[in-house]
């Protein structure tokens, strides 16, 4: 019987990217976890181990209750309103037409764009007396400003900048379902909106699957855009977890807090991510 010889040359070829992910991903992350149990300095230098009393405190923290609240329904319109925007974008374009490619460069123009530019233009669209949205509606609304709806506004630029890269997911998904599915449904008698719905939607649940898990993550992380828009006010309307992080950390110089708020939003990712693929087996159709 032979016996297979170690070798270390296949892994010298992985230490590279171990490095590169030891120092920009493994030591920040165990470096939070590290932080939240102290209390620290204006320089983030832990000075007083407190344990978990920052969780404790966050937990007892209406504000930290708001976040949460705030946070939730900005996933939920943002991934929503992204993942429809990109699959409508999809299927309208699933069909060859003069000026395809023209739509399809228009539906994935959002990708491209960053999120602090697009916030930018998204105010002076907003603007209560310059902006062309009170002027096309024959509105006087002060819509950043206004907390009914600051949250809203910010959710919908984020959906249309998500709905670029969902675009290509969502196009790519329909080019790989056969036509002849849809033929012979059509022999059988079935309409547009049945085969949407028997169909197309059942052989995009793979890659809805993917995209919804890649959107929901995405949107826990969104701040340019609050930051630029809102800087989570009115109030703390839009005051999303990310961005009562950034404000902990820098303007409060509660560096604990911010690690402390940091775990506790990879917790909540991590649980998400967890269920959606227990659930996976159940719902999507490979």
């Amino acid at each position: 019987m032979k016996t297979r010889k170690f070798s270390v040359g296949p892994y010298l070829y992985i230490v590279p990217a171990m490095l590169v992910f030891a120092v920009f991903l493994f030591y920040p992350f165990f470096k939070t976890i590290y932080l939240s149990l102290y209390k620290t300095n204006k320089m983030g230098e832990a000075k007083l181990f407190v344990g978990l009393n920052n969780y404790i405190d966050l937990l007892q923290s209406s504000s930290f209750h708001n976040s949460l609240i705030v946070t939730a329904i900005f996933v939920v319109i943002v991934v929503v309103g992204g993942m429809a925007l990109g699959l409508l974008g999809a299927v309208l374009c699933n069909k060859a037409f003069p000026g395809i490619r023209i739509f399809s460069t228009s539906y994935a123009l959002p990708m491209a764009i960053a999120s602090s530019s697009a916030a930018m233009i998204f105010k002076i669209m907003l603007h209560q007396s310059i902006g062309i949205v009170n002027k096309i509606l024959h509105l006087n609304i002060n819509w950043i400003s206004d907390p009914r709806y600051a949250l809203i506004c910010v959710a919908i630029l984020t959906a249309w900048l998500n709905s670029g890269i969902n675009f290509l997911y969502f196009s790519a998904g329909l080019s790989n379902i056969s036509e002849d599915i849809y033929e012979r449904a059509s022999v059988d008698g079935a309409n547009p909106v049945q085969k949407f719905f028997r169909l197309t939607l059942p052989g995009l649940s793979p890659i809805m699957f993917y995209t919804l898990v890649v959107n929901i993550i995405q949107a826990f992380q969104s701040f340019g855009q609050v930051k630029v828009l809102t800087q989570g006010g009115p109030g703390e309307s839009t005051n999303l977890i990310v961005y009562s992080i950034y404000r902990d950390a820098f303007f409060n110089y509660r560096f604990g807090s911010a690690a402390a708020q940091s775990v506790i939003l990879f917790v909540i990712i991590m649980a998400l991510t967890l269920i959606m693929f227990r659930v996976e087996k159940k719902g999507v159709q490979y």
